[in-house]
């Protein structure tokens, strides 16, 4: 294992406050412009990015506890990553998959093919975004079993387009105003242990699950069962130990394609290649993106060939899907995460999380601490109870904020933090941002 090389000193280090003048002048020329729904939870402009840490508009470098949201695993300019995208930008910027195919999509799916979970044989279709991935693996598995019916996980986040919003939870702000959604979507019961009204196992939790789409939709009629090995904007819920094999087990039974989410816990971030490994399950697709792509958009769904081959040809793709820059920037990814070993560096950073805020854990508003890797969250909660404190989880992360530390919120309530760093994070910085956070949080 190799240490990460970065190119801007690992620091925080705040020259103005935050925001500083030029990034309200390019706020002030935002707002003239730019859709008021899309939003931004820091006010300050990037300029450069390495590492673990963003410098802005006005020379502040802050600790970044983002990632993109977990899409630089790698960092933000991982030599790599740069040498491959300046080389490929200078042979041709695009050439669509559909029409002239090229050498870089075969590469990646050879590399999908070779890392996601399963022995079987594999094969990908590559698209732009977590929510395309997710939209062609139902469309896969629709047209492979003749089903239409799409079982969904309660907390899920699968992304903002009309399918997507229908499979996602949280109505704000992803869903509010947006309907009609697309039919044929059931929410199931999930595991989410910290909330459960009593202890149970993950097989009584998918049992559970089980129960309700037997009854409720029938699983002759199920296409697909869609899960997130982590629930990422859920809340970074790791289900019970048994879960998701009960399930994979009930759906092979009845001829039901399993899929699994790792848009965000996959490649690396949980401190293996796939969350999934934890539980020692294959999925029959799984989808991926963000740290896929090195920084630059690329998703894909891979899956067992013979359920992916069931679409016809011209069935699935798109102009930009697998762009070539886009698929050397993953190429040069994947053999950092490898040189770096990556997933260590993960396990790595969830220990010095978990020695830094477990002792927070049932004093004061801390109510959890989950995840794994370096995909951690802590829930917020009135102190005394479960209930949940999206005021808090708000507060911690904009003292932050103003201290040079970017901690995002996430969870179905809002009441979470969530410990998202590149991989590549100094432990030194970490150790800063972590120590910045129990001070917040305690007060």
């Amino acid at each position: 294992m190799s240490d990460p090389i970065y190119h801007l000193p690992q620091e925080r280090r705040l020259v103005t406050e935050l925001p500083g003048p030029k990034s309200k002048e390019l706020a002030a020329r935002r707002d003239a412009v730019v859709a008021k729904g899309v939003s931004s939870s820091s006010p300050f402009y990037v300029t450069e990015a390495d590492g673990g840490v963003l410098v802005d508009a006005d020379g502040n470098s802050v600790i970044d506890l983002g990632a993109g949201i977990a899409v630089t695993s790698v960092g933000a300019s991982a030599p790599k990553v740069v040498a491959n995208v300046q080389e490929a930008v200078a042979r041709f910027t695009h050439s669509s998959f559909a029409t002239t195919p090229y050498q870089g999509y075969v590469d990646v799916c050879e590399r999908l093919a070779e890392l996601t979970p399963g022995s079987f044989a594999k094969k990908s279709v590559l698209v732009n975004s977590g929510a395309e991935a997710v939209e062609n693996a139902v469309k896969i598995a629709r047209h492979a079993t003749g089903r239409a019916a799409v079982a969904v996980a309660e907390n899920a986040f699968h992304g903002r387009t009309n399918l997507t919003m229908a499979l996602t939870s949280k109505a704000m702000p992803y869903k509010a105003g947006f309907g009609p959604f697309a039919p044929e979507i059931y929410h199931f019961p999930s595991s989410y242990p910290f909330r459960e009204p009593a202890p149970i196992t993950g097989e009584q939790a998918a049992q559970r699950a089980i129960s309700y789409l037997e009854t409720t939709v029938g699983a002759d009629k199920l296409a697909c069962l869609l899960q997130e090995p982590i629930q990422g904007e859920g809340g970074f819920i790791v289900p019970a130990e048994g879960y998701l094999p009960t399930l994979q087990a009930w759906c092979r039974e009845h001829g039901i394609v399993f899929i699994l989410d790792e848009i965000q816990c996959g490649f690396c971030r949980s401190g293996k290649w796939f969350a999934s490994e934890y539980d020692g399950v294959e999925p029959d697709l799984i989808t991926t993106a963000k740290a896929l792509g090195g920084g630059l958009p690329l998703a894909a769904v891979t899956g067992r060939a013979e359920i992916v081959d069931s679409a016809q040809t011209g069935g699935l793709g798109g102009t930009y899907g697998g762009n070539p820059v886009s698929c050397a920037a993953s190429l040069g990814a994947i053999d950092t995460m490898k040189e770096w070993d990556l997933p260590a560096r993960a396990r790595a950073i969830e220990a010095a999380i978990r020695a830094k805020v477990q002792p927070l854990v049932g004093t004061g508003s801390v109510g959890d601490l989950r995840g794994r890797g370096a995909m951690m969250a802590v829930e917020f909660v009135n102190p005394g109870t479960k209930d949940p404190d999206p005021a808090k989880a708000g507060q911690v992360a904009s003292t932050l904020l103003e201290q040079g530390v970017i901690a995002l919120t996430c969870g179905i309530y809002g009441s979470c933090i969530r410990f998202l760093p590149a991989l590549t994070i100094p432990a030194g910085l970490l150790d800063e941002a972590l120590d910045l956070f129990v001070e917040a949080a305690g007060n």
